[in-house]
């Protein structure tokens, strides 16, 4: 059994009456901004379970948006972040709706960025502030935004795994865990590679050079 930290048996300073629906709310907003890089214009967030029922007495609506902002758990602005948004041109929108097998703590966040791509991030606030990414896009994946994380969308051949950490260990990064998913054999895959320091960016850009490699981005862990 691992260790526990401070924040596992505390949770983490936060402006609102739940952790969970607080604080864990603010933190899946911050990395869906984070995953989908751009200026976000617009978002559409499919509330499930809990967050469905009791979610806007606990303000989660509000830490949903404020964490898309970039706001902190401990910004005192969370309250005013509805409004912030539409101050700033931003149209976020909010729907219930069944997830399925998924925590009770769960939403679906679909934006789009004034650069114009489009992502589509499911995530779960687990507790004490803690969340999990469980999807991006068609693929399923595991990410808790406590890492420097890579994530590379490529066509599925042989190689490309290798050819890609083999860049990142060139710059002296340890690779802590990785994972690949496929939608099917020879289609397109998904590589979530979490890191112990910073991705490099030379070696990012070597990466997104690379004739499988389709997209490529590197996600900052969460503060």
């Amino acid at each position: 059994m691992g260790r526990s930290t401070v924040f596992d048996l505390i949770g983490p300073v936060m402006v609102g009456p739940s952790s969970s629906h607080t604080a864990g709310a603010v933190r899946l907003g911050a990395m869906a901004r984070k995953i989908c890089g751009g200026q976000i214009v617009e978002a559409v967030l499919t509330l499930h379970g809990s967050f469905a029922e009791t979610g806007k007495g606990h303000g989660t609506n509000l830490a949903l948006a404020a964490g898309l902002l970039g706001m902190h758990t401990d910004d005192e602005r969370i309250p005013q972040a509805l409004a912030m948004a539409e101050e700033q041109g931003i149209a976020i929108s909010f729907r219930s709706g069944d997830l399925g097998d998924v925590h009770p703590n769960t939403v679906k966040i679909k934006l789009k960025a004034k650069e114009g791509q489009e992502v589509e991030v499911v995530g779960s606030s687990i507790g004490g502030g803690r969340i999990i990414i469980g999807g991006i896009d068609q693929f399923k994946v595991e990410i808790m935004g406590d890492y420097h994380t890579l994530v590379v969308l490529q066509n599925d051949l042989p190689g490309v795994v290798a050819q890609v950490s083999s860049l990142i260990a060139a710059t002296q990064i340890n690779i802590a865990q990785m994972r690949v998913s496929r939608e099917k054999k020879g289609a397109h895959a998904l590589m979530i590679i979490e890191t112990d320091q910073a991705i490099d960016p030379a070696a990012l850009a070597l990466i997104k050079k690379l004739p499988a490699v389709n997209q490529a981005m590197a996600i900052e862990p969460l503060d």
